[in-house]
């Protein structure tokens, strides 16, 4: 048996449906980074393997959208869901690994923002800044705007 789906299978189990929802994100981005590997060695069966299994997460995830009481949050989501898939035909179509890293990006979008989810509803307060990660402070003006001259 295959030590990533067990581990995958275990994850799942118990998991709140915010969880779920972001670990079918992890997959489809898996899925097409994939894809990008399959197409840049040419490798036109598991490319079209990897886009067609992140078309069934995409379709899952579209699914079990609540229309009635997800308002405009799950509109929103239907139509991202339908640009992403429409997305994802046309790089297998064009052979595109440009096409299919734009829908890795804008998955990761919408990935991180259900991680925000998860961390707001679970109650944990947000990271610390990195302070090697933070911008350099700025140094105040060498000269005070009343001595600018146009």
């Amino acid at each position: 048996m295959d030590a990533n789906i067990s581990y995958r299978e275990a994850a799942v189990r118990g998991a709140s449906p915010v969880r779920l929802v972001i670990c079918l994100y992890q997959q489809a981005i898996e899925d097409l980074r994939r894809a990008v590997i399959a197409l840049e060695k040419r490798d036109a069966e598991a490319r079209t393997r990897a886009i067609n299994h992140a078309l069934v997460v995409i379709g899952q995830l579209q699914g079990t959208l609540d229309m009635e009481r997800g308002g405009d949050v799950a509109k929103n989501l239907d139509r991202f869901y339908n640009v992403v898939r429409a997305g994802l035909v046309d790089a297998q179509f064009k052979q595109s690994a440009a096409i299919l890293t734009q829908q890795i990006a804008q998955l990761v979008l919408v990935h991180e923002a259900w991680l925000e989810v998860e961390r707001v509803s679970s109650g944990v307060p947000p990271p610390a800044p990195d302070p090697q990660q933070l911008p350099p402070p700025i140094s105040p003006p060498e000269a005070s705007l009343g001595d600018w001259t146009a």
